[in-house]
């Protein structure tokens, strides 16, 4: 989903190269550090999830980047092929509703696991469910991002002559609904995703705090939670809001983009191009954030943790979590269970 500026020059071209070597370098290894990990294994529908996520992100950049480096080679490949223009468009507006509805799932799995631990273990929330969530994901932004190619709206090449999208200056009003349509799903989605990471990071504070506040010896039970769930709360939290606000900072320009375009049928084809660009990067950082990116935060965190109890307290921690415990950012739902139960 890389989206460069034009030109046929070496340097122009290592831009999109460059960016489509790296989404599917990261795609890759994410997928590879996941399916190599014994505990997420273990950990069901979030870990399904984020594999689903990284599938989607590197189906993405294998599809649609080639086509967009090709217009490198001749400007009018989209142009003068109408039909490859319409498959492009339908893979940019799939590939970036799917992302941010398997996002959105995510989150809502998260939320669920710690906010509403009986309703989380009543609906059997587990791999299994998670996949069928996936599929009806894919299903239904399929059909879509169809509507386009049956006749609803036009897919037309933009004035880079790099990328097609819908045409979102339609003056008639069926393709304006789809245009409009399309916006509020993606505004909805980031949306609800937003909300949700915000209440579990605050549900999380709360049960903190509650935990601080209750005395504990050093041999409970009390303490054993405390301390298996301290570690994974920072992880969650961490990435829960750079999830945020990578989804906020990558998918909002071209929202933005779609209503003002439909709205004031102002042209500005360098807003536009950048907005597409942006999104793309989405795809690129997915991987970084959800898989690789937690390790290396939660040792240094678990690092300053002891360091700050040592000198606190004098004397060393305990320690409770194992390597292969703390290197799972997913918390479990009977971990949330006796939380809550305490």
């Amino acid at each position: 989903e890389v989206i460069p500026l034009r030109g046929v020059t070496a340097e122009a071209m290592a831009v999109p190269v460059l960016m489509f070597a790296v989404g599917v370098i990261g795609n890759i290894i994410a997928i590879a550090a996941l399916s190599g990990s014994k505990q997420e294994r273990k950990s069901s529908a979030f870990f399904a999830l984020v594999c689903g996520l990284a599938v989607t992100d590197l189906l993405g950049t294998c599809l649609a980047s080639p086509i967009t480096i090709a217009t490198y080679l001749n400007e009018n490949v989209l142009y003068d092929n109408t039909n490859l223009c319409e498959f492009h468009s339908f893979l940019l507006l799939f590939f970036g509703v799917a992302g941010l509805s398997i996002i959105c799932a995510m989150s809502a799995e998260r939320y669920l696991a710690i906010c509403c631990p009986y309703t989380y273990q009543r609906w059997g929330i587990d791999q299994h469910f998670a996949r069928k969530c996936l599929f009806c994901i894919y299903l239904s932004n399929i059909a879509f991002c169809c509507l386009p190619v049956m006749g609803m709206a036009g897919s037309i090449c933009q004035p880079s002559k790099t990328w097609c999208f819908i045409n979102w200056r339609a003056d008639k009003t069926l393709p304006a609904s789809y245009s409009f349509l399309y916006a509020s799903v993606s505004f909805l989605l980031i949306l609800m995703t937003i909300v949700l990471n915000f209440a579990v990071c605050g549900n999380l504070l709360i049960m903190r705090r509650r935990k601080i506040q209750s005395p504990v010896t050093r041999g409970s039970a009390r303490a054993r939670w405390k301390a298996l769930s301290s570690g994974v709360e920072a992880q969650m939290m961490t990435v829960l809001m750079v999830t945020s606000v990578v989804v906020l900072g990558c998918s909002a320009p071209l929202v933005v983009r779609v209503f003002s375009n439909q709205i004031t049928w102002t042209e500005n084809s360098h807003a536009d191009l950048m907005a597409i660009r942006i999104a793309s990067v989405n795809a690129i950082l997915d991987p970084w954030i959800y898989i690789l990116l937690r390790r290396t935060l939660f040792r240094k965190i678990q690092r300053f943790s002891k360091v700050f109890y040592i000198g606190r307290k004098g004397k060393a921690p305990i320690s409770i979590i194992d390597s292969t415990m703390g290197s799972s950012i997913w918390l479990n739902h009977s971990y949330v269970y006796v939380l809550h139960k305490q």
